[in-house]
């Protein structure tokens, strides 16, 4: 997803040069393409036998999938044990926990209003 969103439109061709090397072999990105497009991530559009792809999710919306899923999956669906885990296992610094505190802080405030 990281490529297609950086270059916008791209080609299957497109896909494997921007890989380092060594690069992927097709088959192995076509077949990432068609998951992604079975999901509903990724579209496309048809010239002949080639395949233009796009984007069809924000990079926002789709780790916000994702990382729901993290959460239904791994802690219960308990965004409270992820943010146990998440606290403790990080080993955060004071500074860093009270730049998070801000941030909960800021997100309770929004929620308020």
């Amino acid at each position: 997803m990281e490529y297609i969103w950086k270059a916008g439109n791209a080609f299957l061709k497109d896909l494997i040069d921007a890989f380092p090397d060594p690069k992927p072999a097709a088959t192995t990105v076509a077949t990432l393409l068609k998951r992604m497009s079975d999901k509903g991530f990724v579209g496309y559009k048809l010239y002949g036998n080639s395949r233009e792809y796009f984007a069809l999710i924000s990079k926002a919306d789709y780790f916000s999938k994702h990382f729901k899923g993290i959460i239904k999956n791994n802690f219960n669906d308990s965004v409270l044990q992820f943010a146990s885990f998440f606290t403790t296992a990080t080993n955060l610094s004071a500074s860093q926990l009270e730049d998070l505190r801000k941030v909960v802080d800021e997100e309770i405030e929004k929620k308020k209003k």
